[in-house]
């Protein structure tokens, strides 16, 4: 039977081959007649043009489809022109704006980020959003601001990044993406999110902080049943690349869903590194096998802290059901056993495939998630001892600016680690196909990302974000991420009125669910905090 994978790499080269052969007959025909010299001069420039696209390390696009991938490079040169065209028909798969994505292209290359003409948003648009400034700005003098996670249970903590790599699955993304991204880290000082498919060899080879991301499948750490094992978490919890531990409760793009990656695409490679056997399905289950309630699920992350020799370790949940969120917190008081983090995952984040229901409409959004879990831990007194992190969509330094004013104390992205890699938003993630490389398995189409190269561009596109932040800041008169609150942030609900973020996400008074009435608190605690239960996920 013919395997139609074979040939994806003679078809992508398709218009070099064609180069290749007309300069071939051309120069057959100038040897025999003496004549078509033009079309020998065209084909040679052809072939020379493909020849300098599969040999330059810097578009990844030119390295898979030589020659035809410059039509690419003629519609951004000529983009102005076009620019309304795009702007009318924007597709609503393609969830980012092309503005973002030249962003981040602009800063990943350290290229200039400026665009003349002021503001291209309506800002008599409902919910456009802006930052209010101070006639008295600031000075700040270092743009690589950290913060530090673990708590009095944590005897080795970690100074994080305020911007970092989101959680991001070697299989999910090609081994070349993994060690730009990781190589990127290393290079800036960040920190990079193995995603549940573990630690794998492109993981290690570069050295960046690692943040081990261990979810209901237990990749890495494993036995052959798929349980859970002490001895093989242990053997890589311990390693000094990993900084902190992180529990996948769920994940915002498509939460309580599970996932099965098919055995046709389990390589060696992801076999080795998730510690399951080749020729069979890889489940990711839609709950945990090692605990049920929410207290079970704290001795969980306890007896992982211990055995990786007290690291940071904490969990990453989109909000779903608001009491069981509750029933986590009533957990903590009443056992004391507190995470060193949580990170609160939206429902606006991506993933490679999911059912479009789950991605358009399960989940809470990231703002109203990360809100509820900070007001519950300032109400039972444990929001000091709780570092928060947050990822959905957040792209730009305004991004991050907003997301701490809500709460968080760092920010993760996915999506704009990818465009400084080079994605295109081709949509293909799922088929094998990328044309950049970045979500691909195919070892011939993941070779046009260069790793040295992207590296660069992924350590540039952290830097300039947070150079971006730090003018934020400086333009507000704060002198400290610490600084900014909701009320330094507005929105426009209509053409009449704006609001600021503080009175839309109004904040929770500290100890106020430590009381014994909580009939004058705002829904959802008035209704579901009593009913909360630290021994089952259910409402009692």
């Amino acid at each position: 039977m013919l395997d139609l994978n074979n040939i994806r790499y003679p078809v992508r080269y398709t218009t070099f081959f064609i180069a290749l052969g007309g300069l071939c007959f051309s120069l057959l025909l100038v040897v025999a007649t003496g004549q078509a010299w033009m079309a020998l001069s065209f084909f040679a420039f052809l072939t020379a043009v493909g020849v300098h696209d599969l040999l330059q390390t810097h578009h990844a696009i030119l390295r898979n489809y030589p020659i035809l991938g410059h039509m690419r490079f003629l519609l951004e040169f000529i983009r102005p022109e076009i620019r309304q065209y795009f702007i009318e028909n924007e597709s609503e798969a393609t969830p980012f704006s092309r503005a973002q994505r030249t962003l981040v292209y602009a800063r990943a290359k350290a290229q200039s980020d400026k665009r003349p003409f002021g503001t291209q948003l309506d800002v008599e648009a409902n919910g456009y959003e802006w930052l209010t400034h101070s006639i008295a700005p600031s000075t700040i003098a270092d743009h690589r601001f950290k913060v530090r996670v673990g708590n009095t249970a944590c005897s080795q903590p970690y100074d994080i990044s305020l911007f970092n790599i989101s959680a991001m699955s070697f299989g999910a993304l090609s081994a070349n993406a993994i060690m730009a991204l990781n190589q990127g880290a290393q290079m800036g000082g960040f920190a990079h999110d193995t995603g549940e498919g573990s630690i794998s060899r492109y993981h290690r080879i570069h050295g960046g902080d690692l943040i081990w991301e261990i979810g209901s499948g237990y990749f890495g750490c494993r036995d052959d049943q798929g349980r859970f094992s002490p001895e093989r978490f242990v053997a890589q919890a311990r390693e000094p690349q990993v900084r902190m531990i992180e529990i996948k409760l769920s994940q915002g793009a498509k939460p309580g869903h599970g996932g099965v990656l098919p055995a046709a695409k389990v390589t060696p490679e992801i076999a080795e590194a998730r510690g399951v056997p080749m020729g069979a399905d890889c489940v990711s289950p839609a709950a945990h096998s090692s605990f049920g309630t929410p207290i079970e699920m704290l001795e969980f992350m306890q007896s992982l802290r211990e055995l990786s020799q007290n690291k940071p370790v904490g969990f990453k949940l989109c909000i779903g059901h608001p009491w069981e969120w509750f029933g986590i917190a009533k957990a903590m008081l009443e056992t004391r056993i507190l995470p060193d983090f949580i990170v609160v995952d939206g429902a606006e984040g991506g993933t490679g495939a999911a059912p479009l229901e789950f991605s358009d409409h399960m989940g809470m959004p990231m703002k109203e998630g990360l809100q509820l879990v900070h007001n519950t831990l300032v109400g039972i007194g444990m929001r000091e001892h709780i570092k928060l992190g947050a990822s959905g969509k957040i792209i730009s330094s305004f991004d991050m600016a907003r997301t701490l004013a809500l709460g968080a104390d760092w920010c993760n992205s996915a999506r704009g680690f990818m465009f400084a890699l080079g994605c295109i938003q081709a949509q293909t993630c799922h088929t094998g196909n990328c044309p950049t490389g970045v979500t691909t398995q195919d070892p011939q189409r993941q070779m046009a990302l260069v790793v040295p190269t992207k590296a660069e561009r992924v350590k540039n596109f952290h830097q300039h974000t947070l150079e971006a932040f730090k003018e934020l800041l400086q333009a507000a008169g704060l002198s400290s991420p610490d600084e900014l609150r909701a009320h330094h942030f507005s929105h426009r609900i209509n053409g009449n009125e704006t609001l600021t973020l503080a009175q839309i996400y109004p904040p929770l008074a500290a100890g106020a669910l430590l009381k014994d009435s909580v009939a004058k608190l705002p829904e959802p605690y008035k209704t579901y905090w009593p009913r909360a239960n630290a021994e089952s996920f259910q409402l009692k």
